[in-house]
Parts: C-alpha cells; sequence; structure tokens
C-alpha cells in the first residue's frame, strides 16, 4: 500500500485581490460610488418621504408649510453633497444651482419661495427615486466583485454612466436661464467690488489731494489777507502764490473728474476720448476708430477706461517703442484691439491688473483676451456688448 503522500494539485487560484490589479483609478472610483449609492439612496429616501409627507399632512395646520418649507430647503442640501460625491468619484462636473433668494424679506416670504423652488423639487425627486437604483447598483457591484469580476468594469461603467445622467439631469440647473442667474448674480458682486473700489479711491484721492491743498490755501489766504495791512508787498506775493495754489488744485480737480468720466467722452465720443488718452501714454499710439454710432453710455464708459488702463501698462511695462488701439463694431459687440512692440510676457492669469480688467469686462458680459509671448509683440483683445 502506497503511504507516500499524493502529489499536490495545481496553486489555488490566487485571491480576488489580485485579480483586481488590472482595474485602473476610475473603474475603482466608480466601484466605490455604486457601492456606496445603496445607504445614501437609504437616507435620501428616508428623509424626503418623512419631511414631504409630514409637511404636506400637516400643511392644514400652522406649522405645515413651514415645516415643508425646511424639509425642501434640507433636499438642497442633499443635492449639494450627492454633486460633490459625483464630482469625487464620477468626475461629472455640473454647476451649482442659484442660491434661494426670496422677492422680498421676511419670514412668509421665505416660506413661500421655498415650497415653489423648483431646484429643491427636482432635488427631493432625485432623493425618491434612487432607493431601488441603489439596491441595483449595491447588489450587481457586490456580487461582482466575487463571481463577475471580469466584466465587472464593464456593468460599473454602464451603471455609472446612468449615474451621471441622473446627477445631469436632476442636480444641475435646469435651463440656460438658471445657469444664467448664477453668473449674472456672481457679476453683480464683482461690480458691486469695483464700485466700492472706485469710491474708495474717489475718497482718498479728494481727501490726500485737493481737499488738503484748499485747506492750505484758504490759510495762505488768510495769513496774506492780514499782511496786505501789515506789508502790502509780502501780501501780495503771498495772494500770487495763492494764486499758483488754485491752478495746482483746479488741476487736480480736473484730473479727478476725468477718472470718474471724462467730459470730452460725453461731448464727443470715443475716438475724441481715445486720441486724447493716447498723448498721455509715453510711446506714440495710432488711434483708429471705427464706429457708425455711439454704443450705449455705460459701454462707451467701460471702453474708455479699458483701453485707458491698457495704455497705462504699455508706458510703465512694455518698453515699447509704439502701439497702436483699434475700435470697431462687428454685429452686436464692440471690439477692442490694442497692440504694441514691447517686451511682451503679460498675463491676465498671473494676478496683475489685466485679471481685475477681464473681472470688470465679464461683469458686463464682456470678454478680454491676451496674446503676448515673451519677447512680444502684444495683442490684447477687448470685446463688449454693443447695446446702443
Amino acid at each position: 500500500m502506497d503511504t507516500s503522500p499524493a502529489p499536490a494539485g495545481p496553486p489555488a487560484d490566487p485571491l480576488p485581490p489580485a485579480r483586481f490589479a488590472m482595474f485602473d483609478a476610475v473603474t475603482w472610483k466608480e466601484i466605490a460610488h455604486l457601492l456606496v449609492n445603496l445607504f445614501t439612496s437609504i437616507v435620501g429616501f428616508v428623509y424626503v418621504v418623512t419631511t414631504l409627507s409630514l409637511g404636506a399632512g400637516l400643511s392644514v395646520t400652522v406649522i405645515g408649510l413651514p415645516l415643508l418649507a425646511l424639509g425642501l430647503v434640507g433636499c438642497r442640501g442633499l443635492g449639494r453633497l450627492e454633486r460633490a460625491r459625483a464630482r469625487a468619484l464620477l468626475g461629472v462636473r455640473v454647476d451649482e444651482p442659484r442660491p434661494l433668494r426670496p422677492g422680498r424679506m421676511g419670514f412668509l416670504p421665505w416660506v413661500v419661495a421655498s415650497v415653489k423652488d423648483p431646484v429643491a423639487w427636482r432635488h427631493a425627486l432625485y432623493s425618491a427615486i434612487r432607493l431601488p437604483w441603489g439596491v441595483v447598483t449595491f447588489t450587481v457591484t457586490l456580487a461582482s466583485l466575487f463571481v463577475l469580476w471580469p466584466v465587472l468594469p464593464f456593468l460599473a461603467r454602464a451603471m455609472a454612466t446612468v449615474d451621471r445622467a441622473l446627477v445631469r439631469g436632476l442636480l444641475q440647473p435646469s435651463d440656460e436661464l438658471e445657469r444664467r442667474i448664477a453668473e449674472l448674480e456672481s457679476d453683480r458682486g464683482v461690480v458691486v467690488d469695483t464700485a466700492a473700489a472706485d469710491l474708495r479711491r474717489i475718497e482718498r484721492d479728494l481727501h490726500d489731494g485737493a481737499q488738503a491743498r484748499l485747506v492750505a490755501l484758504a490759510m495762505d489766504l488768510g495769513l496774506a489777507k492780514e499782511k496786505l495791512l501789515e506789508d502790502p508787498a509780502v501780501g501780495a506775493a503771498m495772494v500770487a502764490e495763492a494764486h499758483g495754489e488754485v491752478k495746482i488744485a483746479l488741476q487736480e480737480l480736473r484730473d479727478l473728474a476725468r477718472g470718474i468720466h471724462p467730459a470730452i467722452l460725453t461731448d464727443r465720443g470715443l475716438d475724441a476720448a481715445l486720441s486724447s488718452v493716447a498723448t498721455r501714454c509715453t510711446v506714440p499710439v495710432a488711434v483708429t476708430v471705427e464706429l457708425p454710432a455711439r454704443p450705449a453710455e455705460a459701454i462707451e464708459g467701460i471702453a474708455y477706461f479699458t483701453v485707458s488702463e491698457l495704455l497705462q501698462n504699455i508706458s510703465k511695462h512694455s518698453g515699447a517703442r509704439g502701439a497702436s488701439v483699434e475700435v470697431w463694431q462687428a454685429a452686436d459687440r464692440l471690439m477692442i484691439l490694442v497692440r504694441d512692440d514691447g517686451r511682451g510676457g503679460a498675463d491676465a492669469a498671473a494676478g496683475s491688473g489685466l485679471a481685475g480688467l477681464a473681472e470688470r469686462l465679464g461683469s458686463v458680459d464682456g470678454l478680454l483676451a491676451v496674446d503676448s509671448p515673451a519677447g512680444g509683440p502684444t495683442r490684447i483683445t477687448a470685446e463688449l456688448p454693443w447695446r446702443a
């Protein structure tokens, strides 16, 4: 009888983790998303059914509608968490919906606006319909990890595609109008900040410039008045000196007024105003303005200050020998092209003054494009809505 040990059989199959080494990072993220679906869908379903049922059931009482409003606000929060999860695990980038903004202040307007909020209702729908799908994705993914692992990447990709469609369909702004509102609200913040900064600049210029000079002038004139009786010659000299100070103060006030809104722009339009700005540049500037009519006053002012700031940059930083400014209308847009033959290297993304200029243009649906390779030349194109 042969008592020798039986020959060893083939080695056991490697453990599942070794088989999964072929899965890439995207697949693992999709698998994680699908496994978590069950837990998030249970939480979302229970929350939506509980809060909305209570709110709707108690709507005949005083607390019903406020409870419903609070429940819908919570649905917005669930949607925010789901968008974050989709960004992290599915790579889905969707815009955040606009914040809830009641038309009037007060508790009752807030309740009405919350109950009528379409964003919250879409988020509630998303949470309500996710439970069956969460059960399916969790079951299929978990079983595939141990049984159908060779086809798991394909199953995960297919189910993750459905999740991406649900996120885009129910959790992103519903239409272009809502996205546009969100953009305009952001742009309004830029406009408010810019206006506040301009007001602070004007206040500082008045306080440190013309106001201080006029105070000193009033004191000098008081001394001159006393001297005229004691020593007319000295008093006359002091009056002459005060007259010079008046001229300087007037020039400072003119410069300040030009910085707010130049009179030449109001009276004669962009052509004359930009030609005047060009004369203050340290390099020769050729100005060409071809416009069939004048755009809206606000757009005209933005165009003026855009060119003015760009020419200041040329004077300070470009080292150019010459520059040009071209302004024309293209369909319903006002186009501005400023060029110089300087050293180049201008970059709006570097946090310079060009970045602030781009924000200002964006606040009125405008654009700023910078083409400035190292060594030059520099071409900066600004585009504004016409709005005649």
